[in-house]
Parts: structure tokens; C-alpha cells; sequence
């Protein structure tokens, strides 16, 4: 597995694992993830307005350990490695139902 991490105008807000760049580039550009970042805020605004430049890279080594911890602690006994797994590494909130989905820093 390799870590990859999402940054919108070169602030990087989330990290998952994938296969491979390929299948990570994949889930980067799909559109159900892309539709989430405009419906999760962070200090009070939307992740991302759909203008703001959007990219993928590998994770550092901080951004990584970010998603193993997370996985570790996950509480979902159905989850497997194979899942999609995506921590955000910024706080965020809902803004559909205005709940705090997670809080990493």
C-alpha cells in the first residue's frame, strides 16, 4: 500500500492509502469525492469551492502514520485494508447535517 494526500491550494487536508498511484488517482478525480470536499467545512468554510486548485501526492511519513492510527482506532468491525479509508487531516464538519465528522490534527 502507498499513502497519498489530498491538498487544495496547497494545503494538504486529507490522506488515505491506496494500491498504487493509478487507483488513487482514481479515487482523486472521482466525482463522489469531490462532491464530499464541498459539503465538509473546516473553520467555517468549505474544504474546497471547486475552484481552488486541487492536487494528489505521496503522503510524508507524518500524513501516513495520520491514516494507520486512524485505521487502527476505526470502529468498524466490517472494514478491511481493501476499503477506502480517507483521513482528513484538517477539522471538518458536515455541513449538510452540521455535525463534526472527525477531528484530526
Amino acid at each position: 500500500m502507498d499513502y497519498f494526500t489530498v491538498e487544495i491550494a496547497g494545503r494538504a487536508v486529507a490522506s488515505f492509502r491506496s494500491e498504487n498511484h493509478e487507483e488513487a488517482t482514481h479515487f482523486f478525480e472521482a466525482e463522489d469525492f469531490r462532491d464530499d470536499l464541498t459539503v465538509l467545512e473546516s473553520e467555517g468554510k468549505p474544504l474546497w469551492d471547486r475552484k481552488a486548485a486541487l492536487s494528489l501526492r505521496k503522503a510524508t511519513t507524518e500524513e501516513a502514520s495520520e491514516v494507520e492510527h486512524a485505521y487502527e482506532f476505526d470502529d468498524d468491525p466490517e472494514r478491511t485494508i481493501e476499503d477506502e479509508f480517507v483521513v482528513f487531516l484538517v477539522p471538518v464538519a458536515d455541513l449538510i447535517d452540521g455535525e463534526d465528522d472527525t477531528v484530526e490534527d
